[in-house]
């Protein structure tokens, strides 16, 4: 095995430069600014965890988690992400704190890719949980924060796409009973957006024409309200009827936020159905191929932690939305302050002075001879005829401080 070579770095993890940090610091800062406005509070949880507590407990599959070994032997996880965490705090932590709890959060998350994958190790996610509701307003009320934390963070359009795993669920129970691996290859399929291999699964079944139809026609529910009225006439099981029902109310909520022309009903759009138990959506940013936010129902993972409850959340995946987010408009301001040596005191004073007023400010120590030519050049910017730079760095202001000439 060869050794890396000093500039090279894992696979599936990066850097990021002055100019994208600004960038992603921005988009964190006016979406946590969102969120606390809706009455979330921001939590911090750890980046490791134990693996038999929040990575089991985790919507991540086991070969994708990070695994490490403390110097007690014990199995620990990178996490893989941040609803599990807080779950735990939730059950321990918060175990006094009355439902409902709502909290919000920004950190890195770890998940183990093929490396041919081209998908990154490592990512930012900005999101919320919403613990200790059931109601259809819990459901509307995060995914109306997801389309207010979306604009918050500047995305330019796009749309959010909500499901329900129990009209799936309720429509395969009534079309292939007791068939679980015909169930699960279909779901496969709509999991991966896979609509061309989803029908020729549908074309190997031994089924009536009749049934076949119907599953089929699952693929055309997508749009507005009406979808729930088609979906109603579809299927006559009673727990897909009872989704259908679950979801009207949250759109008619929707429709009271406003927002009804942000959303659509898409009842191929089903999230991991390990992990999710009601109402999913993803949101997706116009010109990009994946999601950037997605989020929904599950209702079984606080019995992990001893503390039982319902909630639904969401969150953004805030690295993506760096590729459809524009940069800002102007760079905060930079004032140099430059000095020679017998007026440090002073230059340094006054550097501070000003960034107590709210400037962005460099000190430089220089000679004479150079700060003569940034006088010059600061003459020349004012004329309109430059810009004033020092050392590969543009500045919109010069304070400049010589020394002293003797009589």
């Amino acid at each position: 095995m060869t050794k890396p070579k000093v500039f090279e770095k894992p696979t599936g993890v990066k850097d990021y430069l002055p100019h994208a940090v600004a960038k992603l610091r921005k988009i964190e800062h006016s979406v946590l600014a969102c969120m606390r406005s809706w009455g979330y509070e921001q939590i911090i949880t750890p980046t490791i965890e134990y693996y038999d507590t929040v990575g089991m407990a985790s919507s991540t599959s086991d070969q994708k988690l990070f695994k490490l070994l403390n110097r007690r032997g014990t199995t620990i996880v990178l996490r893989s992400d941040m609803t599990a965490p807080i779950a735990r705090v939730v059950g321990s932590l918060l175990k006094d704190e009355p439902f409902p709890i709502r909290l919000s959060y920004h950190g890195n998350v770890f998940r183990a890719f093929e490396e041919e994958g081209g998908r990154d190790s490592e990512f930012y996610q900005t999101g919320v949980e919403l613990v200790g509701d059931a109601s259809p307003e819990a459901d509307a009320e995060v995914i109306a924060l997801a389309v207010a934390s979306l604009k918050a963070a500047g995305v330019p359009a796009f749309k959010i796409a909500m499901g329900h795993v129990g009209f799936l669920n309720g429509l395969f129970e009534e079309t292939l009973p007791g068939l679980e691996s015909e169930q699960e290859a279909l779901k496969a399929c709509l999991l991966q957006r896979d609509h061309v291999g989803y029908r020729d699964a549908i074309g190997r079944l031994s089924l009536d024409e009749a049934w076949k139809r119907e599953l089929e026609d699952i693929l055309r529910l997508r749009g507005g309200q009406e979808v729930c009225a088609q979906a109603m006439e579809l299927s006559k099981n009673e727990g897909a009827r009872a989704a259908i029902r679950h979801l009207c109310e949250v759109w008619d909520v929707l429709e009271a936020y406003g927002i009804q022309e942000d959303v659509l009903i898409d009842l191929t759009m089903i999230g991991d159905f390990s992990y999710y138990t009601g109402l999913t959506f993803e949101g997706y940013a116009s010109h990009l191929g994946f999601p950037v936010c997605s989020g929904g129902r599950y209702d079984n993972l606080l019995a992990q932690f001893g503390r039982p409850a319902r909630a639904t959340g969401f969150a953004l995946k805030t690295t993506r939305i760096l590729e459809v987010v524009e940069d800002a408009a102007e760079e905060s301001k930079r004032t140099l302050v430059a000095y020679e040596r017998p007026r440090r005191q002073a230059a340094l004073t006054k550097a501070n002075r000003l960034r107590e007023q709210g400037e962005t400010v460099v000190t430089a120590l220089v000679s004479s001879a150079e700060l003569q030519e940034l006088q010059a050049s600061d003459l020349e910017r004012h004329m309109g005829r430059g810009r004033l730079l020092y050392r590969g760095k543009a500045y919109d202001n010069l304070v400049s401080l010589e020394a002293e000439k003797e009589e």
